[in-house]
């Protein structure tokens, strides 16, 4: 009951930080790219310095591994990236509730790793997500923020569940921690070459966000996601991570003034409602 309640505490918390993440995308006035690869800087450190701590050694066991390490980091460089663009161009809601369409893509297209077809419910739901997303797109323009905001959300969520999918695959076998390290280690090596632009733009407020954003904001989070899935089930932790389109709103509503439509909200809850659905019956098939 102790390590249960301790997996709970834990799964909250990163969801709330991570709720608190998309801030970032606003607070902060430099590119998505810019805060990528700077957010990435600090949390390699922070990733490096607590492994460390606990005596564990940063080697994988063979070259592939390194090679796959790499892929992985470029699929959440790229889902960063357009994560937080999605959410400057339009708005956190927006941003997020795109973004949580990747639980149902990954239950769409995981099959063709294996060589099989997609089930009829989630061809179903896949159908339900992209009627969730019409509601959400006022006016299908390149001229519209909102438009181009959930397009840069929906590729963040396919970029994630190919990422996630990758990983379950080929790289389970380590610690979300070591994962974590060569994935936003990749991140930093791909986005160096724009490093000789951005410095010199950075004022000494943005790297104080930018400290905070990689040490409390990333590696932090992602250290009590991880935590909690040694003491609960993936499909629990899953279900509370969908709370960060909750949290994400809510805080943006409070701290930037940014109030959700009714046709947002409608939009939103029918996504959120298809990525519960996804959650409890893949866990469903899984026990």
């Amino acid at each position: 009951m102790t390590n249960h309640r301790e997996g709970l505490l834990s799964v909250h918390s990163a969801v709330l930080i991570f709720g608190l993440t998309a801030l970032f995308s606003k607070l902060i006035s430099l590119s998505a790219i810019e805060i990528t690869l700077l957010r990435s800087v600090f949390a390699v450190l922070a990733i490096a310095i607590y492994i460390k701590y606990l005596k564990e050694s940063l080697l994988l066991n063979n070259t592939r591994d390194y090679l796959i390490a790499m892929l992985l980091g470029f699929f959440l460089a790229t889902h960063w990236i357009t994560y937080f663009h999605a959410m400057q161009v339009s708005s956190i809601a927006i941003g997020i509730i795109a973004l949580y369409t990747y639980p149902v893509i990954t239950v769409f297209i995981e099959p063709f790793f294996h060589g099989e077809r997609p089930h009829i419910k989630d061809i179903i739901s896949a159908i339900v997500v992209l009627f969730g997303i019409y509601l959400l797109v006022p006016e299908f323009s390149i001229n519209n923020q909102t438009a181009i905001g959930v397009f840069w959300g929906v590729l963040s969520a396919f970029l994630f569940s190919i990422r996630n999918i990758l990983h379950g695959r080929y790289f389970k076998a380590y610690p979300a921690r070591h994962a974590l390290f060569y994935q936003t280690l990749t991140v930093i090596l791909l986005l160096l070459p724009f490093s000789g632009e951005i410095m010199p733009d950075v004022t000494q407020t943005q790297w104080l966000q930018l400290l905070l954003l990689g040490i409390f904001f990333t590696a932090l989070p992602h250290t009590l996601f991880a935590n909690s899935l040694l003491h609960l089930k993936a499909k629990t932790a899953s279900l509370v991570g969908c709370m960060q389109v909750v949290y994400g709103t809510l805080f943006a509503a409070i701290f930037l003034a940014e109030m959700p439509n009714m046709q947002t909200i409608t939009g939103g809850l029918i996504v959120i409602s298809a990525a519960v659905y996804e959650t409890i019956s893949s866990g469903k098939a899984k026990s």
